[in-house]
């Protein structure tokens, strides 16, 4: 069974296929942001709320209970969940606003502060230019290939990595993206590391020490949303806008979807997708076991392409009235 976790305005949407559609409503009133899965089953769901902490499921997305014991941070930007080992499911990552990073080794039990990020030499100059007093861990990017790597994404000012769980870091480098919004890995290509971000797409071959930006075809270079087609780590779907209103203010969007196949440039998505003016920038996923289906989520729904991102199709999910009017923050896609 398929299910997608949309996290939208006040709520976490959670739809289930089963004969038809069924959407449930969770989160209410919490302002969610970020969500993460475990491999199920059941799945173990987290999700973090802007000014509600961290929660966590053990059902599936059914039942939700506080998981942020430790973590004295209301606001939770990201999380992740350790992939590329047996016990992965239980190691748990979690980044706040002001920026901190925390790891959990038992589902979300118990949490420790990895404080060493904050002695990088870049974070002096981190900071959210919506509030530039602050700065936040926007996105927790965790190696398929190698289980003590990660990657995360400070918005805005750095993309950092750790090669042993976030005891220790190893900074920002000379012509990687200083915005990033969404990091991705594949696990056919590892050293692999792809960055839509605020300065444009990025790709490294060796693990984040050095950086191309192949921007060819891309009209649009603020990008939000990225994925990578499982059984091809050559094709990537991003979306991208003009600048950050056009991404995320529904009044002022305009945003677009890109593709970037057999390491040619990107070209410009349109069969089956919605008008770009008013829509706001999409959240991409995949599913590890569905070579060349992607999906995307904007405020016109929930999109499917099953021809590695040329044609989509709107799915026929009745979500609540007004659910995606503020646009979308999170999409996960998970298999039970």
């Amino acid at each position: 069974m398929t299910t997608f976790m949309i996290a939208a305005g006040d709520s976490l949407l959670i739809a289930r296929e089963a004969r038809s559609w069924h959407v449930e409503r969770h989160l209410v009133g919490r302002s969610p942001e970020a969500i993460a899965a475990s491999v199920g089953p059941p799945a173990r769901l987290y999700g973090g709320t802007h000014g509600h902490g961290l929660w966590r499921s053990g059902d599936g997305g059914r039942t939700w209970e506080p998981a942020g014991a430790g973590v004295p941070h209301t606001v939770v930007t990201a999380v992740a969940v350790e992939r590329g080992s047996s016990g992965g499911s239980s190691v748990v990552y979690a980044g706040t606003e002001p920026s901190t990073l925390w790891r959990s080794e038992d589902g979300g039990e118990r949490w420790t502060a990895l404080l060493t990020l904050l002695d990088l030499s870049s974070a002096d100059s981190w900071s959210f230019p919506p509030k530039p007093e602050t700065h936040h861990v926007r996105w927790i990017e965790t190696d398929p290939c190698v289980s003590s790597r990660l990657y995360v994404a400070i918005e805005a000012g750095a993309l950092v990595r750790s090669l042993d769980r976030g005891e220790t870091w190893t900074d920002r480098v000379g012509g990687g993206p200083i915005d990033t919004h969404t990091a991705a890995t594949h696990p056919g290509q590892e050293g692999r590391v792809y960055c839509a971000a605020g300065d444009g797409y990025f790709e490294s071959d060796d693990a984040g020490r050095m950086w191309r930006r192949p921007m060819e075809g891309l009209r649009h270079g603020y990008l939000v949303g990225i994925a990578v087609d499982p059984g091809d780590p050559e094709t990537v779907v991003v979306s991208a806008a003009s600048g950050p209103y056009r991404a995320y203010s529904p009044g002022e969007a305009r945003a677009y979807l890109y593709r970037k196949a057999g390491g040619g440039g990107f070209e410009l998505l349109s069969e089956g997708l919605p008008e770009a003016r008013g829509t706001v920038a999409s959240r991409l996923a995949t599913r590890p076991t569905a070579p060349g289906v992607f999906y995307a989520a904007n405020n016109h729904g929930l999109f499917r392409s099953a021809d590695g991102g040329r044609e989509w199709e709107v799915m026929p999910i009745h979500w609540p009235a007004g659910a995606f009017d503020e646009g979308v923050e999170a999409l996960a896609v998970i298999e039970e």
